[in-house]
Formats: structure tokens, sequence, C-alpha cells
């Protein structure tokens, strides 16, 4: 592999920014989580609409739910009696666009750009 010898690389990532990213591709790595986070980057959503959306029981959306906002991916607000969920950030939005992105190019057989 080619290296330039001038100071043009980018820096390496620090020790914890490596750290959060693997976190936070291990919180993406369920299915589940995936698609409620897809969901979530197109708009705000109570558990109840998210269950009904993915087919999946109430508790388990909640639970995964909370994985997702303890790891930073997800905020929540209250709307009455309810609390909305939205990915947290245009970061987090941008990440799960590529990835699915990435998939559909995978799975499709649509041709790789640089």
């Amino acid at each position: 592999m080619y290296a330039p010898d001038d100071d043009s690389r980018p820096a390496q990532p620090t020790a914890e920014q490596v750290s959060a990213a693997v976190h936070a591709f291990r919180l993406l790595s369920d299915g589940t989580r995936l698609r409620l986070m897809w969901l979530l980057s197109h708009g705000e959503y109570d558990v109840g609409s998210l269950a009904a959306a993915l087919g999946v029981a109430r508790p388990s959306v909640s639970q995964h739910l909370a994985k997702l906002r303890s790891g930073g991916l997800v905020q929540t607000r209250r709307e009455g009696r309810h609390v909305v969920y939205r990915a947290r950030d245009a970061h987090v939005r941008s990440l799960i666009k590529e990835i699915l992105f990435h998939a559909d190019h995978e799975v499709s057989g649509i041709p790789r750009h640089d």
C-alpha cells in the first residue's frame, strides 16, 4: 500500500473515538435496531408507532430504544403523555443512510462508485 512521505495523511482517530465508533456499530449490528434507526432517520415516532411499523412487540421496541438512547444514537422529547424518538443528529442520519446504500449495492448488484 502506498503511503505519502509528507504530512498530508489524515490524523489517526483517537482511542476514544474508535471506542465510541465501535460501540455505535455494535448497537447497529442488530437488525431490529437498524430498522428502528432507519425509521427514526426519517422522522419522529413514539414506541407504539414504531412497534406497529416494524411488527415488533412494544416491550422489545422499548428495550432496543433504551440501548440506542444510552449509546447516543437517538434522542427523545415529550409530547403530552408520549415520548417521541428521533435520530440524534445529521451524523447519525448520514451513517444510517450510507450503510443502507452500501447494503443496497451489495444485494442488488448496483455498480460501485468512488
